[in-house]
């Protein structure tokens, strides 16, 4: 013991102070006292699991602002080239403007335009009719040869099908309308072989026909999207489980019985993807119809994207191309959402 002297006695937090008479007070030996300070401050210490959380939550947070700096210029330009110029047409449809002249108030009156004026509700009713041509056919094709790939060669066959099929994915749709402007003429490819093979009296000129030129600008969008339908729905067929359709084999299934109840059912997810495409694509279709027909003859293969280009460039109405392209607009998230909802759920 060590004796240490003190006018007043104290009693130490450890209890292991001693008073005496004359005032002097013995401690324990130094290792007891360290012994009896490290449990003490034990008891104070901050958990280890909760230091950890801490410091990944500082890391989190650090994380989080590191990615909304990466991410900001992407979301400013995406605010001045879509936001900002959604809220302005849907601002611009109640007004009278030619885009120079100040505007004029007309409230709901461009809308009821668009619905009141056959020429202009007729686009609208040609974009549901292109939905056929653009979503329906590609779909039920690209199902139909994605399926024979599958069984009859997944190898370097079915690649090379999938490259041809896909290659007009790859040429800019312009381009695909000049072409096929060219093939769909008087003198073009396709009367030439029509001509060849005696169907003379099939010849036509495609495009400047009043009863067929919508439906040649809905086969030109049948040839731009089977290949992109293909591709899709032939990755899903991969992820199928083969013993599937062997077990439909040994019980004596055949090809159409396959398709229908093993591919079709198990590639709802890739259907509804490329219903959405395509009908996005359909309800939306501007440069293979502007560049094949630029929306004639008359207003044959009007649709809303070249109206909307018209009346706002070429007749300066810029309140009416807004009200169109709201409703536009309207019209396709009433046909894409309820699809969207529905494969959300099948999946």
């Amino acid at each position: 013991m060590l004796p240490v002297c003190s006018k007043q006695s104290r009693l130490n937090i450890y209890g292991n102070w001693k008073s005496k008479e004359s005032g002097c007070v013995t401690m324990p030996e130094f290792s007891k006292l360290s012994s009896l300070m490290k449990k003490t401050s034990d008891k104070v210490r901050v958990p280890n699991k909760v230091s950890r959380r801490l410091s990944l939550g500082g890391k989190d947070r650090r994380e989080t602002i590191i990615g909304g700096l990466f991410v900001t210029p992407a979301l400013v330009m995406y605010a001045i080239f879509v936001l900002v110029p959604l809220v302005l047409s849907v601002y611009y449809s109640f007004f009278r403007w030619n885009g120079i002249t100040p505007m004029t108030w007309v409230g709901l009156k461009n809308y009821r335009t668009v619905f009141g004026v056959p020429d202009l509700f007729a686009t609208i009713i040609n974009a549901f009719k292109l939905v056929l041509f653009f979503s329906i056919i590609p779909v039920g094709l690209g199902l139909i040869v994605a399926s024979v790939i599958q069984r009859v060669g997944s190898g370097r066959f079915g690649s090379v099908v999938r490259t041809v099929l896909f290659l007009p994915q790859v040429i800019p749709l312009v381009a695909a309308g000049i072409i096929w402007g060219w093939l769909l003429a008087l003198p073009g490819l396709i009367n030439e072989i029509l001509a060849a093979v005696g169907l003379e009296n099939l010849t036509r000129a495609w495009l400047g026909d009043f009863t067929w030129a919508l439906p040649s600008v809905g086969m030109i969008g049948v040839w731009v999207l089977l290949g992109f339908c293909t591709v899709l729905l032939s990755t899903g067929i991969t992820k199928i489980d083969p013993s599937l359709y062997e077990s439909a084999r040994i019980d004596g299934a055949n090809w159409l019985n396959e398709f229908l109840s093993i591919t079709v059912p198990l590639l709802k997810y890739e259907i509804g993807v490329c219903l959405t495409v395509t009908i996005i694509n359909a309800l939306s279709a501007f440069d293979i119809v502007y560049v094949s027909t630029a929306g004639g003859p008359g207003n044959s293969t009007a649709v809303p994207g070249v109206k909307i280009y018209i009346l706002a460039f070429t007749e300066q109405r810029i309140g009416l191309a807004s009200a169109l392209a709201v409703l536009l607009m309207i019209l396709v998230l009433l046909v894409v959402l309820p699809l969207q909802r529905l494969n959300r759920e099948e999946e």
